[in-house]
């Protein structure tokens, strides 16, 4: 908003819309609104910074003002019923509103949780509470309550003069009769900000032979104000970029803490984008990406802010839910947007919102700067939780797995202890003298992964006195299998720590690298002794050999 000299962000009156509330109790009940307020102690009107001293107490202001207020509708203008100061005993700082109003609270109730929910995040550093009462059914009576999280004040914003590139006839007609400049040159350096000694001679210079250096600021007419307005709107490049010193952005470290306040995240990533500008408006994008939370539903849920207050409707039109559905690739993070639960938080700051419509509900998408500004603010966060959800994939990965190994381990034990039973049974025929044709589907040498190897008696018989001594059972395959696939599957499937998720230098590799280092797996009984060179598996049971088997 600007001001007769200047421009800064502000929030309206505390940023609650206190004359809307002022208006519509009146309109619908006609009680006045009370108010109590105190400021911080040596800082009047409040003011940033943080409310304690060095030694941790808080700065109480010494007195409390207490007023009712209300307003003359045929004049326009206040009736203050009552205005009192009182001393500060019970160490109150801040503002409290009163306000008896009427509405439909059972279709609007939601909108109002929402909106103390959203209130709460972008303002950590006040407490917040809302108590409902129904004299028809207690049943219904609730209390929504969202204590202060944070010491630290947003910093306030100061005044800075208007900058050339957002300057309108309007605008330039109310400085020239307000200057105390003598000349044009000293209005232009010393008015508007960006423009130093030489630039304002090469602008006078170009406005042409009807404008000179040193002519008063009163002798323009609207012929040459028009001139001078075109000028400065379109030689952007000779001015410097606007100063965001007139901004008050909420700070990371206060809106990590909000969204923690309220929505309670497995994980979040904050990031602030460096201050722009659009049309001579300076702007700051904030922006926040959280995984999961309390009441989160899946997919993704864009909360949005302008000068530190929610947004409610119109959603699907803003730059921040555009920006965050088509122009961020949410897989190159790891992160999937349909299933995990994503919330996107983007807060805008400028001395000139761009919202779209009378309701400014909504900041359209069509100014670049401010779409690229929420782009990158985003991709930062999701930069910084990149490294943490490959790792946490990962795993997940080796937790699927082994749950698919074990699924099938009964199967697989059950199979094996057969085939020793087979084994047994058929030492046994042999001992007894007992000849058994050989089968017409018997493999061949040529044909098997490996020349057919003969084990030795020794191995076989010990295997069945182990069985006839009840030390191999299905049951104990079953468990030492299961044993085996929680102690070896983290080492089997490569999970190693890294952040990547990958253990190669860039991150990335094509199937065919790697599939280089995989090979196939074949089960088959050993009738002579192994290659010694070979590499080798071993377990309590059974050894492993991997071979490498020509088609």
């Amino acid at each position: 908003s600007g001001s007769k000299y200047g421009v800064r962000q502000t929030r309206g009156k505390f940023g609650l819309g206190a004359k809307m509330a002022l208006i519509w109790s009146k309109k619908s009940t006609g009680v006045p609104i009370n108010i109590k307020t105190s400021h911080v102690q040596g800082v009047r009107g409040g003011g940033g910074g943080s409310v304690m001293t060095e030694d941790g107490k808080r700065k109480i202001g010494p007195k409390v003002s207490s007023c009712v207020l209300d307003i003359d509708i045929y004049k326009n203008k206040p009736r203050v019923i009552e205005h009192k100061q009182q001393d500060n005993n019970e160490g109150f700082i801040g503002t409290q509103m009163q306000v008896l109003v009427a509405g439909n609270w059972t279709t609007y109730k939601s909108r109002v949780v929402q909106y103390l929910q959203q209130l709460a995040i972008i303002t950590p550093y006040a407490k917040l509470e809302m108590t409902y009462s129904n004299r028809t059914d207690e049943k219904k009576a609730f209390n929504l309550q969202f204590d202060r999280r944070s010491e630290q004040m947003p910093v306030q914003a100061r005044e800075v003069k208007h900058h050339p590139s957002s300057v309108n006839n309007l605008l330039i007609q109310q400085l020239l009769e307000r200057t105390r400049s003598t000349t044009l040159l000293k209005f232009l350096t010393s008015d508007l900000s960006g423009i130093t000694t030489a630039v304002g001679k090469k602008l006078i210079d170009r406005l042409g032979s009807s404008f000179e250096a040193d002519m008063g600021p009163h002798e323009l007419d609207d012929k040459q104000i028009t001139r001078l307005v075109q000028l400065l709107r379109s030689a952007d490049d000779l001015f410097k970029s606007p100063d965001g010193g007139c901004l008050s952005p909420l700070g990371e470290y206060n809106l990590n803490l909000g969204i923690q306040k309220v929505v309670e995240p497995e994980i979040i990533a904050t990031a602030r984008d460096k201050p722009g500008a659009y049309d001579g408006h300076p702007f700051i994008v904030e922006a926040a990406v959280s995984l999961g939370g309390k009441d989160a539903k899946e997919g993704i849920t864009v909360v949005r802010f302008a000068n530190r207050i929610p947004l409610l409707f119109e959603g699907g039109a803003d730059v921040a839910t555009r920006v965050a559905n088509s122009k961020i690739k949410w897989s190159s993070y790891k992160i999937d947007h349909k299933r995990d639960k994503i919330g996107v938080f983007v807060s805008i700051v400028s001395t000139k919102v761009p919202f779209k419509g009378t309701g400014k509900e909504y900041i359209g998408d069509d100014i670049t700067e401010i779409q690229q500004s929420v782009k990158r603010a985003l991709q930062g966060c999701c930069q910084q939780l990149r490294a943490h959800l490959a790792k946490r994939n990962a795993l997940r990965d080796v937790k699927e797995r082994k749950s698919r190994l074990l699924k099938y381990i009964p199967d697989v034990s059950k199979s094996l202890f057969g085939i020793l039973e087979v084994m047994q049974k058929r030492k046994q025929e042999e001992s007894a003298g007992v000849v058994r044709p050989s089968s017409p589907r018997k493999r061949t040498a040529e044909w098997s992964p490996m020349k057919r190897i003969k084990s030795s008696e020794e191995d076989v018989n010990s295997i069945l006195s182990s069985m006839s001594k009840g030390e191999i059972s299905e049951m104990i395959l079953k468990q030492r299998l299961e044993e085996a696939v929680e102690i070896n599957a983290d080492v089997v499937f490569g999970v190693d720590g890294n952040d990547n998720g990958d253990t190669r230098k860039g991150g990335s590799a094509s199937k065919k690298d790697d599939n280089d280092d995989k090979q196939p797996l074949c089960l088959v009984p050993l009738y002579d002794e192994p290659n010694p060179g070979s590499s080798l598996i071993r377990h309590p049971l059974f050894d492993f050999y991997p071979i490498n088997i020509t088609p």
